[in-house]
Order: C-alpha cells, then structure tokens, then sequence
C-alpha cells in the first residue's frame, strides 16, 4: 500500500499596483506611476525621470523622507513624492505655486469619490500669465484633465491691438450713420426752404 501526501502551500497575494505622482527636485518634470512597492516605484522612477545613482523618496508638500516600506503603505493614492539624487535636496514650492486642500482630515475607513488638484505652471519665463491645469480622478479609477495654456505677452497684446481695431471700426460704421443722417437731415431742410414752405429767420 502506498499513500500519497499532498501539501498545499498557500502564497499571500501580491500587493496591488497604486497610483502616484512623482516629481524631481526642480519640479519640471512630472510623471504619473503606478507601484506596488517603495523599491519598484523607485526603480520606474529611475527610468520615467531620467535620473542614476542612489535615490532618495520624500513628500513633495513638505520633504518628509519615505524610508521604510510600512510608512510607504500607509501613503494614500495619488500622493505627490519627490525624488531626490545623491547631493540634492528637497525644497519648498515658490511663492508663485498654489496648493490649497479642502477637508485636510477624513475618517480612516473612508474611500475617495472625486479628487480634484489644480497646478498652475508656466511653460516660458517670458509668458505674462502662468498656465493652469486641471485634473479630476474619480475613485482612482478614471481621470479627466483640462489644461488651459496661458498667453504670452505678444499674444495678449495681439489679442489686444485686435479688439482695438474691431472697436474702432463698430465706433467708424456708428459715425458714418450718424453723419448720414444729419446730412439728410440738412437737406431736407434746404429743400424745404427753396420750395417755401419754411420761413428763414
């Protein structure tokens, strides 16, 4: 007689990929990557950023450095991360960038429904106004983004010099009208005169 003896070895389930955005330390490149964990973010980061050497992981809002895989777990979907080269450090957005956070504490066992964030750029040095970008997720699923590009200074005063010239030529055409009929206006009265029926004074 013989027996056979099965094992079953049951493996847990591998972590599922999340969503996040990932900047470098100048904030001009932006990318968004999906990461199951703090390593493999890292490693898509490398590649999706261009950067070499030993990196280094922290929060864009505050530099707060992403060390462990347990505090990596605990970031939320969507969460901004920097990162950082061997010599670079992390630093505060300029005065020029808005961030504003609208109900900055939930419950625990809460899921988000909408996330809307609003980034204000600027594309050239050169342009008058910065550029605005607007993204929408709707339960980390799907995404809607509208970006509104800002004008430059030639394109405003183009834009500008033409509302100009159409206002000028509404306000030429209303001046013709007007001289029209006073001229109208002078001659018939002159007609008049010539066949008597006004009196001169």
């Amino acid at each position: 007689m013989s027996a056979d003896l099965g094992r079953k070895v049951w493996t847990s389930a591998p972590p599922r990929q999340r969503p996040f955005r990932v900047c470098d330390n100048k904030r001009t490149t932006r990318k968004g990557l999906t990461a199951a964990t703090r390593q493999e973010l890292l490693d898509k980061a490398l590649e999706a950023l261009v950067l070499s050497g030993a990196l280094t992981l922290v929060l864009e809002e505050d530099g707060t450095t992403v060390e462990s895989e347990e505090f990596f777990q605990l970031l939320e979907d969507d969460t901004c991360l920097m990162v950082l080269e061997l010599g670079q450090s992390w630093s505060p957005r300029r005065s020029g960038v808005l961030s504003y956070g609208l109900g900055q504490e939930k419950p625990k066992h809460s899921k988000d429904i909408a996330r809307i964030t609003f980034d204000v750029y600027k594309q050239s040095p050169r342009d008058l106004f910065g550029s605005l970008n607007i993204k929408a997720t709707f339960y980390g699923l799907y995404s809607l983004s509208c970006d509104i590009q800002g004008l430059g200074p030639k394109k405003i005063l183009r834009e500008l010099l033409r509302w100009a010239s159409s206002l000028l030529q509404g306000l030429g055409h209303m001046l013709l009208g007007i001289s029209s009929t006073l001229r109208r206006a002078v001659e018939g009265t002159e007609r008049w005169q010539r066949q008597g029926r006004l009196k001169p004074y």
